[in-house]
């Protein structure tokens, strides 16, 4: 039985049109199912292409695994099981890497890549229904291919559970380098030039502090940023964005079902769509920076990232977003996604008649329970303390509903699962002291998020929640900084709003700049 089905043999087949240089598929096998399918795939991509051979040498004890290798050299990346799923993108760029297809990074980074010196083993372990992981395996397969001493395999957790077990690995992607854990969750190929070439961040920073001042800088890179950024563009004056990623929390959501004009979408190709329109329009984008502080300088705004550099703008647009209150309990981190998660707009559908735990009895909190309750076939609400904070009238509302139980007094202490879902969480009642648990299968955290604004006390006005107090242009107490998206005083949190509110943020900069 083919491995790939007729459309994506078809896309397959037109992408290996790019191949420059021989490819040999090299496998490890044993007798195991899995072994087969491998064998399988690795034939229907032979019979793809004439530069694309197979043969099977066993090298690896891995099995089954096996290597692209550029046929007389040592340009080669490795994947140990199936990489199909979100990382059969991985295996395809690794296929036209390996073949002589250009990597898509500057000239810049690629000569970086070249000049680390010393030896790098990299194992990521990895799994196929993993948002983060493809970004990893391809940043590494993509240093493997520029610089061969670096080496990488892509190890599917699934196939090899054993070592996931004698690692105690508790949440992909996992990277080892030379046997010792590297890092983990999602990296770029900007954070590991930045921790193996140990001057890359000087050279980086030189490189932007150089740069002539901006009519308008944007700090942050979700959607209000982008949106922000393309609108200043768009008004023909020089507009750089700063940002440590793309995308900001759209890149952690898995389903997006009410982004209007698009029934459905995950965060990792919205936020891949987001890049692609940036690069639409003359925009210096800076990644992998994250701002540490801004001062005044003259009539200029200076802005000071972590790695030292320093930009300078006539104005500023801040939208830096916001992030999740965490519980910080052993399972959240892992489960993340896969049952734990923090937008009940967003994933509430997804758990349609199942049974979920909504963490946290304030206003939003009780009002992700009103509006899960009306999808899902059980919603409980654990409230730490032993009084509800929301508004009376939504505790009334909650308490008419008939699939609802409220628990008060609740210190969550742990997310349960399976190892692919969440099953449950455990609590202790901190009247009684007892440990208690509770079968779910989705924990909705509503602990309230936390604006990205340590670093601006002083520069504008904050409110008691240390959100960016704005007008209704985007203006701050700034007249030189507007601000926009989950990180001010705007109401709404979703994507929507914030690309409507960083259109506006630029808009209000560019009327505030001709009337000076």
């Amino acid at each position: 039985m083919a491995v790939l089905d007729q459309n994506m043999t078809a896309q397959l087949k037109q992408l290996l049109g790019n191949l420059r240089e021989p490819v040999e598929l090299r496998a490890s096998l044993d007798d195991s199912d899995k072994s087969k399918q491998t064998e399988e795939l690795l034939k229907e991509i032979e019979a793809l292409h004439d530069l694309v051979s197979y043969s099977r040498t066993d090298e690896n004890e891995r099995r089954p695994s096996f290597e692209i290798a550029r046929r007389d050299t040592d340009v080669g990346v490795h994947f140990a099981g199936l990489p199909l799923g979100h990382e059969f993108t991985s295996l395809v760029l690794a296929l036209l890497q390996v073949g002589g297809h250009p990597v898509k990074i500057s000239d810049e980074q690629a000569q970086q890549i070249r000049d680390i010196e010393g030896e790098f083993r990299f194992e990521t372990y990895m799994s196929l229904s993993c948002q983060n992981c493809p970004d990893v395996v391809q940043a590494l397969n993509a240093m493997s291919v520029i610089n061969p001493n670096i080496h990488h395999i892509a190890i599917e957790g699934g196939a090899f559970q054993h070592e996931i077990e004698e690692r105690d690995i508790k949440a992909v992607p996992t990277v080892y380098l030379n046997g010792d854990v590297f890092g983990q969750g999602r990296m770029t190929i900007e954070d590991f030039i930045s921790k193996l070439d140990t001057g890359a961040d000087a050279k980086a920073a030189a490189k932007l502090s150089a740069k002539d001042a901006f009519d308008v800088l944007v700090v942050g890179g979700g959607p209000a940023g982008v949106a922000a950024s393309v609108y200043t563009a768009r008004k023909g004056i020089s507009t750089g964005l700063v940002a440590d990623r793309i995308g900001g929390q759209v890149l952690d959501t898995m389903a997006i079902e009410n982004f209007i004009s698009m029934p459905y979408t995950e965060g990792p190709k919205l936020a891949a769509a987001l890049d692609q329109h940036l690069h639409e329009y003359e925009i210096d984008v800076m990644k992998g920076q994250s701002v540490a502080s801004i001062e005044d300088d003259g009539d200029l705004k200076k802005v000071t990232t972590e790695t030292g550099a320093t930009l300078r703008a006539k104005q500023l647009i801040l939208a830096t977003g916001a992030r999740w209150r965490r519980m910080n309990v052993p399972g959240e981190e892992e489960y993340r996604n896969k049952g734990v998660t923090f937008c009940p707009h967003c994933d509430g559908p997804l758990f349609k008649g199942k049974k979920v735990a909504v963490i946290g009895g304030g206003n939003s909190g009780v009002e992700a329970a009103i509006d899960l309750a009306g999808v899902v076939g059980h919603v409980t609400v654990l409230e730490f303390l032993d009084t509800m904070r929301a508004d009376e009238v939504l505790q009334r509302k909650l308490k008419s509903l008939p699939n609802v139980d409220i628990v008060m007094s609740a210190a969550t202490t742990e997310v349960l699962g399976d190892g692919k879902a969440v099953t449950g969480l455990e609590y202790t009642d901190r009247e009684s002291g007892e440990t208690k648990k509770l079968d779910v299968e989705g924990v909705f955290v509503q602990i309230g998020l936390l604006p990205n604004t340590e670093f601006l006390d002083g520069v504008v006005e904050l409110n008691e929640r240390k959100e960016i107090v704005v007008d209704a242009r985007g203006g701050t107490s700034d007249p030189a900084i507007f601000a926009a998206g989950d990180a001010t005083t705007e109401p709404y949190k979703q994507i929507v709003v914030a690309e409507g509110s960083g259109a506006t943020a630029a808009l209000g900069a560019f009327d505030a700049s001709i009337r000076v």
